[in-house]
């Protein structure tokens, strides 16, 4: 687990999306402890607790993020020094075979054009949780011939795991590395669980066991402040930009 918070960045704001998932809640109740100001787009405000809902650092923005405008985008976006996405499809019929079944990777698509609409003097964060069941492209990652078949048939039965492909891709091959307005990580657990308070994990920049046949553990705690550490920490930034990092609790 990174250690120290000497680089820590006060007064940020972060444009959360997914904040009433899982692991986007537990990021937001992260940065809100850092002393950062959040703002969550929630199809479903209810699901928030009060203590985020009614936080004076919170702003909750009542929408579902792909029915927005262009220009609402951009209004949302402005002023956001870093934007998270923990955004997923629920684990049912609609939500994994439903509409949108490119929910990741168009609200990832229409958040960056809008904050590059907005031509913001310093690049903006985009932090987009992923998975490791898909490779970072642009390294080498080996991959076994038999989790090849088996990610072949995810792709073809679970349109969730193309979304989550598609997302990345847009972000390494379109957004890239050299980027004016932007600049991105992409962080990959493995299988996740749920634990009360963040444990030491580690971080590597390609998975070092197999997604399908020897998957670990990653717990959502841990991912959210993980997450937090990129958004509000200069030196992870740095160490992490531009990359897939896989984490795995230790």
């Amino acid at each position: 687990m990174p250690g120290g918070l000497s680089e820590q960045t006060t007064n940020m704001t972060t444009l959360v999306l997914g904040a009433t998932g899982a692991t986007g809640k537990l990021l937001v109740q992260e940065l809100l402890g850092r002393g950062q100001t959040v703002k969550a787009i929630v199809r479903s405000p209810e699901s928030l607790s009060e203590a985020i809902e009614n936080h004076e650092n919170c702003l909750v923005v009542h929408a579902a993020v792909l029915d927005l405008s262009d220009a609402e985008l951009a209004e949302h976006t402005r002023g956001c020094e870093a934007i998270a996405s923990c955004l997923g499809h629920n684990l049912s019929l609609k939500g994994i075979f439903g509409q949108p079944r490119r929910l990741v990777t168009e609200a990832t698509r229409r958040i960056c054009a809008a904050v590059k609409a907005n031509k913001p003097a310093v690049p903006v964060k985009f932090v987009l949780m992923n998975t490791t069941g898909n490779r970072n492209r642009d390294l080498e990652e080996p991959i076994s011939f038999a989790q090849n078949c088996v990610i072949g048939l995810l792709r073809l039965l679970l349109p969730p795991h193309v979304d989550n492909e598609q997302a990345a891709d847009f972000l390494r091959c379109e957004i890239c590395q050299d980027d004016a307005a932007i600049e991105w990580v992409a962080v990959r657990p493995d299988g996740l669980i749920d634990e009360g308070q963040v444990t030491e994990y580690d971080l590597h920049p390609s998975p070092t066991r197999s997604a399908i046949f020897d998957a670990g553990k990653t717990s959502r705690i841990n991912v959210g402040h993980f997450m937090a550490e990129l958004i509000s920490d200069h030196g992870t930034w740095e160490a992490w930009k531009g990359q897939m990092p896989v984490i795995y609790n230790r």
